[in-house]
């Protein structure tokens, strides 16, 4: 179930098995493409029809009333609203660090030069429903648009053949403050809030995760409106020495891996005793799972047990990589950080398991996917916010470097930029 491959000796073999596509099944692209040409011509009439035809249900309204949140959160369990409080406190307190603020300064001779930071308006978090919900991806997308100071929030995630939306979502839309939620999910949802519709509205940015059509769906919009990423199957990379916990690692691997048959869940070691144990510990406790099935494909097709000469051997590895997740199950975790370069979150010691982060430490858990932690970040409030430049001369000012500036204008064989200033110089 968890091959074990050694590094020095197998690289091809192993290179082979962990290779993860960014790129899209051409009947998906197909689809998509339909879907959203369809939405933005035909708008509201569209996205009924693939509602209907996708999650069952030919709906009246759109939206769902501020009555049905208010009645999901008065019937949520007490101790479930407790934690989605105290996790959405948490996650605030960690994105209101990343807060910028604007910036003027005074330049050589007067000039007054500054960048102004300001939100983006409409936002649209998109959070997965279909076979499972999950109210964890509603409070790590709003939190960092809320502290953004995006004025207009709307949320949109599938509901059920009854035109029901999961119960657990809106009492988490409660606790965060979110009122504008639609009933929309798959790519018409995309398209409809990318191009606007007679009753649906065009947003400045969407974010969110979702399956493969979603996914496409964001990509082909991206232009018409700013996105966070496009975010591909879970993957976990575990780097361990011989004080790691086997059972720590299984089950860690396992949260993953049950995410999605295409899930990725690798263990990075240079004990070959551990991988051994590891290996062992998977196959007796796989059977006891809930979603067995899928923890098996997942590390069958897309797992590894990667046995190295060292730990620095390790983080080189696991930078070829890129995990989305990088857990460091090691004796000193503080040490061998700064061997790392590329993942979209790191967990330091055995105690830090990922399950934390998905649900309650705060840093956010919507993280770049596909080694793709090469050059994206995690989800944050500078995808909600947006920097416009401030330049202030004075006539004087332009006197003294004018032409100096229309002579790099000519040097291009810009006629009409040079004499912009040209023109200004004559009246001084």
């Amino acid at each position: 179930m968890l091959p074990i491959y050694r590094f020095a000796e197998e690289r091809p073999a192993l290179k082979k098995q962990l290779t993860r596509s960014v790129a899209f099944d051409p009947a998906v692209q197909s689809a998509v493409d339909e879907i959203l040409q369809r939405v933005l011509h035909h708008g509201d009439s569209a996205v009924l029809d693939y509602t209907e035809q996708f999650q069952g249900v030919r709906l009246s309204e759109m939206k769902v009333s501020p009555d049905a949140i208010e009645e999901a959160y008065r019937q949520a369990d007490p101790g479930f609203v407790t934690v989605l409080r105290e996790a959405y406190s948490n996650i605030l307190r960690f994105h209101e660090h990343e807060v910028e603020k604007s910036f003027f300064y005074e330049s050589e001779g007067g000039v007054l030069l500054g960048q102004r930071v300001t939100a983006m308006q409409k936002a649209l978090l998109y959070v997965p429903g279909g076979k499972a919900s999950y109210p964890s991806s509603l409070l790590m997308n709003a939190a960092p648009a809320k502290v953004a100071g995006v004025k207009e929030i709307f949320m949109t995630t599938p509901c059920d053949p009854s035109g029901e939306v999961s119960p657990h979502i809106l009492a988490a839309a409660a606790v965060a403050g979110i009122d504008s939620v639609y009933k929309l999910g798959g790519a018409q949802a995309v398209a409809a809030f990318a191009y606007g519709t007679e009753t649906v509205p065009k947003v400045d940015i969407i974010t969110g995760p979702g399956n493969k059509y979603v996914a496409l769906a964001k990509k082909q919009v991206f232009g018409h409106v700013a996105i966070d990423s496009i975010a591909g199957p879970s993957e976990v990379v575990v780097i361990a020495d011989a004080s790691a916990n086997p059972e720590f690692i299984v089950l860690d691997l396992f949260a993953q891996a049950e995410h999605d048959p295409d899930a990725s869940a690798v263990l990075i070691t240079p004990s070959e005793a551990l991988a051994e144990a590891v290996r062992r510990c998977a196959e007796e406790r796989l059977p006891s799972m809930l979603r067995k099935d899928i923890i098996a494909s997942a590390l069958k097709e897309n797992g590894a047990i990667v046995v190295v000469d060292s730990l620095e051997e390790a983080c080189t590895v696991s930078d070829m990589i890129a995990p989305e997740h990088l857990e460091l199950h090691v004796e000193h975790p503080w040490d061998i950080l700064p061997l790392i370069h590329h993942a979209g979150a790191i967990f330091m010691g055995g105690y830090s398991c990922e399950t934390i982060g998905d649900y309650y430490a705060g840093p956010n858990h919507t993280l770049p996917t596909n080694g793709t932690a090469r050059f994206f970040s995690p989800l944050s409030v500078r995808d909600f916010i947006k920097h416009t430049s401030i330049i202030a001369y004075s006539k004087q000012q332009l006197l003294g470097c004018g032409e100096k500036i229309a002579a790099f204008a000519d040097h291009e064989g810009l006629q009409a930029h040079a004499e912009a200033v040209r023109a200004r110089l004559r009246t001084l």
